[in-house]
């Protein structure tokens, strides 16, 4: 029985291994070249020969030396609670927050395992901006992440927009469809009135100092305008792919999506001019 069309039975227990999860990624149609964002549920996929490495290393497989994978990582802040209405943080606090260092501070968590293993592994390049951070690995990998706009660091000249302007895609493997955080790129762009910003006091480590920098950004923690609803994001991507776009497989034993980030942004645009412009 060969690895790529099933498990490998180790014991008492079945592995997924690189060779089978690649055989996956190239079914659902990632090819050599492609630059590619990919978000993750690991348990889902199963166990896996060597942790979500071996997923990593199946990606890198697929898209070859000069494709480029990309994961949204943002940044394990914890003190979005203590700032005040103008989005500053008391003085008192401030000697005790660690500054924003792309080459040591954590994946956000509410992103999952996966974003930390993307970052944390060897070559791995990373954005400026801390709530936007993308981490890259492979051919390509300081193009995306190069000159991160601070403010509104889901517009242009960001990983996102590099990503459409690449003809990138997207692979959602075994996570929900509302947690596409290329949709964000999409309520920039959107010509909508009302769209809620929000404004954040954030440390960043600029040769060896910690500077405290007020950064704007159309808010990503609600839904952008009133009458939307907290998970419309997987409701657009439904709709495209009901629509006949993307494509669905299966990457070890977790359903996924991929999905033409170009076209998606322009569907996603369209969805929300359509009810708010």
């Amino acid at each position: 029985m060969h690895a790529y069309s099933s498990t490998l039975p180790v014991g008492d227990t079945a592995y997924w291994t690189r060779y089978a999860l690649g055989k996956h990624l190239q079914q659902i149609g990632l090819q050599p070249g492609d630059a590619v964002m990919v978000h993750a549920g690991l348990r889902a996929i199963g166990p896996m020969l060597n942790g979500p490495d071996t997923l990593i290393d199946a990606l890198l497989d697929t898209v070859g030396p000069t494709g480029t994978l990309l994961c949204y990582v943002n940044w394990e802040q914890q003190y979005e609670d203590a700032l005040d209405e103008e989005g500053r943080i008391p003085d008192a606090l401030k000697p005790h927050i660690p500054p924003f260092d792309p080459a040591r501070s954590r994946a956000s968590r509410d992103h999952g395992a996966f974003a930390e293993f993307v970052r944390t592994t060897p070559g791995a390049q990373r954005s400026g901006n801390p709530g936007a951070s993308v981490a890259a690995i492979g051919g390509r990998a300081n193009w995306f992440t190069a000159n991160h706009p601070l403010d509104y660091g889901y517009g242009p000249n960001s990983p996102f927009a590099r990503l459409v302007s690449a003809a990138g895609n997207v692979l959602m493997i075994g996570c929900p469809l509302d947690t596409m955080s290329l949709l964000h790129h999409a309520e920039h762009l959107a010509q909508i009135p009302g769209k809620h910003s929000c404004r954040m006091e954030v440390p960043l480590l600029l040769s060896g100092q910690t500077l405290w920098r007020m950064i704007e950004e159309f808010d990503t923690a609600e839904p952008v305008v009133d009458g939307l609803e907290p998970d419309y994001f997987g409701t657009i991507v439904d709709e495209f792919l009901v629509a006949g776009n993307g494509r669905r497989g299966q990457v070890g034993n977790a359903p996924a999506v991929l999905v033409p980030a170009a076209d998606m942004v322009a569907f996603a645009v369209d969805w929300l001019e359509q009810r708010f412009g």
